[in-house]
């Protein structure tokens, strides 16, 4: 603006000035002028050139990226990485590096992600050093969100790791078909690189006790490290505290976190992209039962996502974080003489952490207690061992350490009054008078309230502004007779659609998924999903249908579902006999399991229709299919596709086996399955 005015002004006044001057003035003048406005110009034009400089430079980085240069700082021997999806991995890892002090090392526990793990080959630069990998595998054998980067330079590297050391426990679930497949690959691949394993490979199983599996693992690993390192055991066993208590009396309470889980205020200034760490709140717009009577609660829900930017594909996860029942929380308060209201934070003693609290801080002890803290879950052995020495009788003290080891006695002990007994924090402290744990230390050892996913059963094709949940409300009494529900359906289910104008809200956020409908819509699809596996599939059958409206050549689609009792709980009933009527399921098989007095389930339902499915499978390149329980369906439904490939396509069971192994590589066959 400025130099327009300079300039329209500009000849007004030579005209005026005219006689005054010679020409050559006038040359000098309006030379002189345009030196002005050259140097008015490029002044202007070079000020953001430093800006610019600036913002291309690495921001200063608050955290250290090299774990070797934080190890060496901090005189640390032993690290204990972690791959964790659900925090049992990284509660493993704390445990470990805690017990490094024991024998007089020094360890910390270090998230993949946050360093860099090229440096790996620099361990060997720290003498007694030793790389510890609690490592789960999650979903079809995949690793975990933050061993992603790890697992892809594991993949692409050619580095050399000799003289490195490291031992590697999995974690896993026997009833999924790649069972610790992370863990079991870390373990093979350091090797491989040069890397020299001290200790064998632990294998735990969340299908039979996990913790069991861990403790036994521990106890072993231990012993055999003083041996190959020369040190012993400094014997003591007492506890050690990680974090302190600051009490906060005249806070701010602005300062404060009510539940976000990144940014302080994030629940009330919405910022996309929405992630694990900023979820997004989706108000409830839908919450209806789905079965017409039986005992149990099946429900489906929408959710709004309308101008968040969030983009779905029929086959993601949504994760929602739940909160756990006020009740429960107002009775820890109660028993244990506190006000759940004071404002605390709690400071990691070790000041170089990267983890500076254990959940965000400051907050309250309700908070705490409501939306970070897993107090439902029946509570580790560790938790157990370190709360131990609060019991003021001497039995109780004896009993919870006794738990906590791996001799036989303990283990019977911990596996009848713990987990067959299903007894959460509050029941222990109920059912043992003596023990009254001071609450900071107990919400120090709670594992953080996980976030739960749930397959979406809605296709964003169809509604790009709503994600559908279709879950089954979890609620059984235990043998102490106590009433336990599950923490997040029960919290959906109360999820209310007010008419008052106030919107109950959802946190979540989109977990990608590998479960996804044919590149081609030509291919026939069979899709098997007894109860609410049926979920997914609702949202592929309403893709199938918005194809076809398009005009495009959609494949034949085959669903096999599944519920009790026709009458009671058929889910989407009208939604699915519409989708027949239309075309769009070609074959709708129903098994209703105890309609009569043979139970009849979908893998019988595929038995019966083995001519079709084989001429699909094998002629027609369908695509398989199945959602739901992994312990039981998952494995029978797999067997009678064995059965259909020997029977129909003349192969022994190993040629059968290895038949649909391959479909499962080629991504022909794929499972969204849950134990």
């Amino acid at each position: 603006r400025e130099e327009s005015s300079w300039s329209s002004t500009q000849p007004e006044a030579m005209e005026e000035e005219n006689p005054l001057f010679s020409n050559l003035d006038l040359f000098l003048f309006t030379l002189i002028a345009g030196l002005i406005i050259y140097w008015f110009m490029s002044r202007k034009k070079a000020e953001p050139i430093p800006e610019f400089k600036k913002l291309n430079q690495p921001a200063p980085s608050t955290q250290e990226t090299s774990f070797i240069e934080k190890m060496k700082k901090t005189g640390r021997n032993i690290v204990v990485f972690y791959g964790s999806q659900t925090g049992t991995g990284e509660e493993f890892a704390n445990r470990l590096s805690k017990d490094a002090q024991r024998y007089g090392m020094k360890g910390m526990a270090a998230d993949p992600e946050e360093y860099d793990m090229s440096e790996l080959s620099r361990l060997a630069e720290i003498g007694n050093s030793l790389a510890i990998f609690c490592m789960a595998t999650y979903g079809e054998g995949d690793p975990t969100d933050n061993a992603q980067d790890f697992y892809d330079w594991l993949q692409e590297t050619d580095g050399q790791l000799n003289g490195v050391n490291y031992t590697v426990f999995a974690l896993g679930n026997k009833t999924y078909e790649h069972y610790n497949a992370m863990g079991a690959y870390v373990d093979k691949r350091l090797e491989e690189l040069g890397a020299k394993r001290v200790f064998d490979l632990g294998m735990g199983d969340d299908d039979g006790n996990l913790e069991e599996d861990f403790v036994t693992w521990r106890e072993q690993f231990w012993p055999a490290m003083c041996e190959h390192f020369g040190v012993e055991a400094s014997g003591e066993d007492s506890s050690v505290r990680q974090y302190e208590l600051k009490e906060h009396n005249d806070i701010n309470m602005n300062k404060v976190y009510t539940g976000e889980l990144g940014r302080l205020k994030s629940f009330e200034t919405q910022k996309p992209p929405f992630d694990a760490k900023n979820p997004f709140l989706a108000p409830v717009t839908v919450n209806r039962k789905l079965n017409k009577a039986g005992d149990r609660h099946l429900m489906h829900l929408e959710v709004d996502i309308t101008g968040s930017k969030i983009r779905y594909e029929s086959g993601d996860h949504v994760a929602v974080y739940p909160t756990n029942d006020t009740v429960i929380v107002n009775k820890l308060g109660q028993i244990l003489g506190v006000d759940l209201d004071s404002v605390i934070s709690l400071n990691n003693l070790d000041e170089e952490s990267n983890k500076k609290h254990p959940f965000p801080c400051p907050t309250t002890y309700r908070t705490a207690l409501t939306h970070y803290l897993d107090i439902i879950h029946p509570p580790r052995t560790n938790v157990l061992y370190e709360l131990a020495q609060y019991a003021t009788d001497p039995k109780d003290q004896e009993n919870m350490r006794k738990m906590a080891s791996s001799a036989p006695e303990g283990k019977a002990l911990y596996q009848s009054f713990v987990l067959e007994d299903n007894r959460n924090i509050l029941a222990i402290l109920e059912d043992l008078p003596s023990l009254r744990p001071p609450i900071d230390h107990l919400c120090e050892l709670m594992p953080r309230l996980q976030a739960r996913y749930y397959s979406i059963a809605s296709s964003s094709k169809v509604h790009p502004n709503s994600i559908h949940i279709c879950a089954v409300v979890v609620e059984y009494t235990t043998k102490t007779g106590r009433l336990t529900k599950g923490v997040a359906t029960t919290w959906l289910k109360n999820k209310l659609v007010a008419d008052n104008g106030h919107k109950s809200t959802v946190p979540m956020y989109i977990r990608k998924s590998q479960f996804r409908l044919p590149f081609k819509a030509s291919n026939p699809v069979i899709m098997v999903g007894p109860g609410t596996g049926i979920a997914p599939f609702m949202g592929f059958i309403q893709e199938r249908g918005w194809l076809k409206e398009q005009g495009k050549e959609v494949g034949e689609t085959a669903l096999y579902c599944g519920c009790r009792h026709k009458e009671e709980d058929y889910l989407y009933q009208e939604e699915l006999e519409e989708a027949e009527k239309a075309g769009v399921i070609t074959k709708l098989n129903v098994a209703f399991s105890r309609d009569q007095e043979q139970k009849v389930y979908v893998q019988h339902l595929l038995r019966t229709n083995k001519e079709d499915l084989w001429r699909q499978i094998h002629t027609d390149n369908a695509h398989i299919y199945i959602c739901g329980d992994a312990r039981n369906m998952a494995r029978d439904v797999q067997t009678a596709f064995y059965e259909i490939a020997e029977e129909l396509g003349g192969m022994t069971r190993t040629q059968a086996t290895d038949y649909i192994k391959k479909l499962m590589t080629k991504g022909r066959y794929s499972q969204d399955v849950w134990s």
